[in-house]
């Protein structure tokens, strides 16, 4: 969908009293002592994801973190990285399945609008988002914002992702499940527990991380071609960062599905204000007679529940179990904010 006007015009809203350059250890000071009306909505803009997606990935970019106050009130946070006129979320869409801005909702115009005055007074010409959610800030304030200060506004669908609320018992959720799936689960559950002694364990501590997640890259790279593929030597080093980086602030969630002491599947989840993601899994294919990558997916889903989690994202993907395990589709985009001369060239 594509909004365009001439040019832009000067922003409406009141003048942003300061509006400053962030390092990444600002803007992690941001998260830990900052304003509390701030809204953080998902992992992927968290200081721990940021700074290990920035040493693995961030090769021709420059940091362009900003915060931006109207008189002593912190109203957001833009954690953008820059390469000569544009400007894009920092992260990547292989690895960030959602990115929003850090913003307080009562005052998103003001902040909105005075991004976008400072990123055109900088000569920024172009702000590139990826993967984001249709009820995301960026989607729904910066779209609006950007439309009436005159930039020309081009989004078009970028996948779906899927997740769910979670109810308050596990019997809650077996009974939203269609009546052939919750036959189905429970029917699995049953062959697994036959087979042995089915243990989830959950690694969350720094100190227990090393072993952990070299178990998880091996099931993870033997699980499929394509998981092993994508898992280079850079990624794989993202990936010991990110999760050292979340263990440290309490956020990992790295759950082993064990049979007789032996892990034959792994799920690697995070939890960030009382939601549950489930960012990546693998299993042992020697056990796929006994659905164990489906039940170790599953059995986090009766984690989350029994720990008083309020939702599940099972993030990017258009996988077939997303939905027969409940996850309602979330409409993703990737949106364009054009301005100056290349505004004309993009009509």
């Amino acid at each position: 969908m594509d909004n365009a006007v001439s040019k832009p015009m000067v922003s409406s809203a009141p003048i942003a009293d300061a509006i400053r350059l962030e390092t990444l250890d600002g803007y992690a000071a941001h998260w830990r002592f900052g304003n509390a009306s701030l809204v953080w909505s998902d992992p992927f803009g968290l200081p721990p994801w940021l700074k290990a997606w920035w040493t693995a990935c961030g090769q021709g970019w420059t940091p362009y973190l900003l915060s931006i106050r109207v008189g002593d009130c912190l109203v957001g946070l833009a954690p953008l990285m820059r390469q000569g006129r544009e400007v894009r979320m920092m992260g990547g869409p292989d690895v960030c399945d959602h990115m929003d801005f850090v913003v307080a909702p009562d005052h998103a115009h003001e902040f909105y609008s005075a991004l976008l005055d400072h990123l055109a007074a900088d000569g920024v010409e172009r702000l590139t988002l990826w993967s984001v959610r249709e009820d995301a800030s960026a989607m729904t304030a910066l779209r609006a914002a950007a439309e009436g200060w005159g930039a020309r506004v081009r989004s078009e669908p970028h996948g779906q992702s899927f997740a769910m609320p979670l109810p308050a018992t596990w019997e809650e959720y077996l009974q939203r499940l269609s009546g052939k799936e919750r036959h189905e689960t429970r029917r699995k559950l049953r062959r697994l527990e036959a087979a042995g002694q089915v243990t989830l364990r959950c690694v969350r501590t720094p100190a227990a991380l090393p072993p952990a997640l070299e178990t998880f890259m091996r099931l993870f790279r033997a699980n499929r071609a394509d998981k092993a593929a994508f898992m280079t030597e850079v990624r794989a080093q993202f990936f010991r960062d990110l999760t050292l980086g979340m263990a440290a602030s309490g956020l990992l969630r790295l759950y082993f599905l064990d049979l007789d002491g032996r892990p034959i599947a792994a799920s690697l989840c995070f939890e960030h204000n009382g939601a549950v993601y489930l960012y990546n899994n693998g299993y042992d294919d020697a056990y796929r007679s006994l659905s164990a990558g489906l039940l170790g997916k599953v059995l986090t889903i009766r984690e989350s529940i029994r720990a008083g989690c309020r939702s599940y994202d099972f993030l990017k993907g258009s996988e077939a179990y997303k939905r027969r395990l409940g996850g309602l589709p979330v409409n993703l985009y990737r949106c364009e904010i054009v301005w100056g001369p290349k505004q004309e060239a993009c009509r």
